[in-house]
C-alpha cells in the first residue's frame, strides 16, 4: 500500500534537498532524464522501460530530483535487509505533532529503528502462526455468508464483490466488528484518505498545486477517521466478544505491558486496516479472473478440492494438504502482485553499484518487475501454477509480502484468508467472465488492482468456464491464453 507520497518525506513540500543536486558523476550512471510524473502516471510501464534500458539498476532524473530503482534479487536484498541505512517513509504529509494526521499515520508501517522493532514485538503474537486457528471460524463464516448470497446464473462484478467481502473480513478479524455497514463506511473513509495522501504526496515530491489545494481536506479527513476509529475502540471495550480478534489481543498487550497508548493503537489500527483489505481483495479478484481464463488450471484445482475437502467448509487439516491450491495462489501473487512496488529512503550516505546515494534519496524496488524476470521464472509472463512443484525462489526473488525485517506482519493471516475463502468459493461456484469485457489494471498507491469492473456469470462448480476474449490493459500485465486476445490495447483507467 505504500505510495509515492513516501518519497517526499524529507524533501520539503515542493522540491528535494540541495543534497540531491546532480553532479558530473551522475551522467555516468544508468540514468534516464524525464518527468518524475511519468512514474506516478504509469508505475509499471515506467519501470519496465527503465529495466529494459538500464538493467538491474536505474535512475529517473528530472532537474535536481531523482528516483533510484533496483530490479534484481541481489539489490532487493541489499536494500531490504539493511533497515538501518534504508528506512521506511510511508507518508510524506504527517501534519503537526498534535494533529489527527500525525496520529493516524503513526502506526507500524511508518516506524523505524527501535520504535519499529518494539512495536512489531508487541504486535507479533496477534499475527503468529500459532494463533491462526483461532481466526478460522470467522474466516469460514464470512466466506459462507458471501457464497450464500450468490446464485448460479446471476451476474456480478468480481472486483466489487471481493472489495466488499474483504471489508467485512478485515473489520471482523481486526476489530471484532460483525457490522457490514460499519465496515463499508470505514473502508470508504480509509480508501479516500489513502488516495488523498497519495495525491498530496506527489505534490510534495514535484512542484504541483495539488499540495496546497488538498492539504486542508486531508487534515479534515484525518480528523474524521481518527474519531471513527476511537469511537470503535470505545464500543469494543464496552462489548463482549466471543470471537478472537486482533484488537482484543492488542488491548491485552496494552493492559499487561502498559506500552501502547490509545493514540498509538489508533495509528496501528488505521494502517493495518488500510494495508490489509485492498491488497487481499485484489489478490482474490486477480486469482478468480486468472482461473476463469485458464479453465484447465481451474479443473485441476477443483479435482484436488473434491478429493481432499470432504464438505463445503475445509478443516485446518484439509487445508494443509492442498498443494495445488497453494501453487495457484503463489502463481497469482507472482504474475499480478497486489503490491507492485515499494520504496525506502537512504538515511545516510551509501552506494548501490555505481550510484551514490545522499541522505534522503528515494530507492524503489518492485515485486512486479522481480516476479517477471525470465532468468528466475521460465515463461515469466504466463500463469503456470505447475512451476511451483519444481522451484524454490529465495525471499528476494519472490516477495509478494516484502522481505527482510519489515516483511508484512500480516502475511500468515492473509494467506489463511485466501486459502480458506478460495476453497469455500470454488467448492460451490465457478465464474464465467463476460466476453468482450474491458479488464483494466493499474497501480494506485503502489497497489496493483483492477480499475474496472470484472463482470462474471456465476456457474455451479460442476460447470467449467471458457477462456473468452477481453479488452483492456490486463494484457500488458500478464500473458493470457490466445483465446483472450482481441485488441490488447491499453484502455485508460
Amino acid at each position: 500500500m505504500e505510495s509515492l507520497l513516501a518519497l517526499a518525506n524529507s524533501h520539503g513540500r515542493h522540491k528535494m534537498s540541495h543534497q540531491q543536486r546532480l553532479t558530473l558523476h551522475d551522467f555516468e550512471m544508468p540514468m534516464t532524464r524525464g518527468r518524475l510524473m511519468q512514474f506516478a502516471d504509469d508505475p509499471i510501464g515506467c519501470m519496465k522501460q527503465l529495466n529494459r534500458d538500464h538493467g538491474d539498476l536505474a535512475v529517473l532524473a528530472e532537474n535536481d530530483q531523482r528516483l533510484v530503482f533496483v530490479f534484481s534479487p541481489e539489490l532487493n536484498r541489499e536494500v531490504l535487509s539493511n533497515s538501518q541505512v534504508f528506512e521506511s517513509r510511508f507518508f510524506a504529509v504527517r501534519g503537526n505533532r498534535n494533529s489527527s494526521q500525525r496520529r493516524v499515520t503513526s502506526g507500524l508501517l511508518s516506524q523505524n529503528g527501535t520504535e519499529h522493532r518494539d512495536a512489531r514485538r508487541m504486535m507479533k503474537d496477534a499475527f503468529a502462526k500459532k494463533i491462526l486457528p483461532g481466526y478460522h471460524q470467522t474466516i469460514c463464516q464470512i466466506a459462507c455468508e458471501l457464497t450464500d448470497s450468490w446464485h448460479a446464473g446471476d451476474t456480478c462484478d468480481l472486483n466489487a464483490e471481493m472489495v466488499q467481502f474483504m471489508l467485512k473480513m478485515t473489520a471482523a478479524l481486526l476489530f471484532g466488528v460483525d457490522d457490514a455497514a460499519f465496515a463499508y463506511r470505514l473502508g470508504a473513509l480509509i480508501d479516500s484518505w489513502v488516495h488523498r495522501n497519495h495525491e498530496i504526496g506527489m505534490g510534495a515530491l514535484v512542484s504541483s498545486p495539488q499540495f496546497a489545494e488538498g492539504y486542508d481536506d486531508l487534515l479534515r479527513q484525518a480528523e474524521e477517521l481518527e474519531q471513527s476509529v476511537q469511537e470503535m475502540f470505545q464500543s469494543h471495550r464496552s462489548s463482549e466478544h466471543d470471537r478472537l480478534n486482533i484488537l482484543s489481543l492488542l488491548f491485552q498487550v496494552q493492559q499487561s505491558q502498559g506500552q501502547l497508548t490509545d493514540n498509538q493503537l489508533t495509528g496501528h489500527a488505521t494502517l493495518l486496516f488500510a494495508a490489509a483489505h485492498l491488497t487481499t481483495a485484489h489478490t482474490f479478484s486477480w486469482t478468480l479472473f486468472l482461473l476463469s481464463q485458464h479453465p484447465e488450471v481451474l479443473q485441476k484445482l477443483q479435482a484436488e478440492l473434491r478429493a481432499k475437502v470432504a464438505g463445503d467448509i475445509p478443516t485446518l487439516a484439509e487445508l494443509d494438504g492442498l498443494a495445488y491450491l497453494d501453487a495457484v495462489i503463489k502463481e497469482s501473487m507472482r504474475v499480478l502482485p497486489a503490491s507492485s512496488y515499494s520504496q525506502r529512503v537512504a538515511v545516510e550516505p551509501t552506494s548501490l553499484g555505481p550510484v551514490h546515494l545522499n541522505p534522503g534519496t528515494p530507492v524503489i524496488f518492485s515485486q512486479y518487475i522481480t516476479h517477471h524476470r525470465s532468468d528466475i521464472y521460465v515463461n515469466a509472463d504466463r500463469f503456470i501454477p505447475e512451476r511451483w512443484a519444481t522451484i524454490t525462489p529465495s525471499a528476494y526473488e519472490y516477495l509478494p509480502f516484502g522481505a527482510g525485517p519489515r516483511m508484512c506482519i500480516g502475511a500468515p493471516l492473509a494467506m489463511a484468508e485466501i486459502r480458506t475463502a478460495l476453497t469455500i468459493m470454488l467448492k460451490r461456484f465457478n465464474f464465467q467472465i463476460q466476453p468482450m469485457s474491458t479488464i483494466n489494471g493499474h497501480v494506485i498507491s503502489t497497489m496493483l488492482g483492477p480499475t474496472s469492473t470484472i463482470p462474471a456469470t456465476l456457474l455451479p462448480c460442476g460447470s467449467l468456464p471458457e477462456s473468452v476474449p477481453v479488452y483492456g490493459s490486463v494484457h500488458n500485465l500478464v500473458q493470457l491464453p490466445d483465446a483472450t486476445r482481441i485488441g490488447a490495447i491499453p484502455i485508460a483507467a
